[in-house]
């Protein structure tokens, strides 16, 4: 069983910033000899979700909306007043969506559906450089 593992960074505005990192993913998928097996894409930092939608701009707009009822912003948040910032909801939103997740490798190709995409989504209150770590497993 062979292991490659690569990393990059992702420029991100903040604020539930949502970029599609498939095409970065897919290029650490050339780069690797392996064909079949499982492809783990991880985010580096609390303020972070990696996740998979259909990446346009109306179901971008949902995933926003729908997070925004569940951890809003604007709220009095007991880590905001621990560490006298305000980025509560980012840490909460990004411990509901997660982090990582992991994905097939099949014939050297993403298991994805037709309409699914990865998306890096950054949760926190201002810009920042984020890295991203693709790990992957098989034969």
């Amino acid at each position: 069983m062979a292991v490659f593992q690569r990393s990059f960074r992702c420029s991100t505005r903040g604020r539930c910033d949502v970029h599609d990192i498939t095409p970065q993913v897919e290029q650490v998928l050339r780069e690797c000899q392996i064909r079949q097996g499982m492809v783990n894409v991880s985010g580096k930092g609390s303020t972070i979700g990696v996740t998979t939608l259909e990446f346009e701009s109306g179901c971008v707009a949902d995933l926003r909306r729908a997070l925004e009822k569940i951890a809003p912003a604007n709220s009095d948040y007991a880590h905001n007043a621990r560490w006298g910032d305000d980025n509560g909801y980012a840490h909460l939103r990004s411990a509901l969506v997660g982090t990582v997740k992991t994905f097939p490798l099949v014939e050297g190709q993403l298991g994805l559906g037709t309409w699914q995409q990865i998306v890096l989504c950054d949760f926190d209150e201002r810009p920042r450089e984020r890295e991203i770590t693709v790990t992957v497993v098989g034969d």
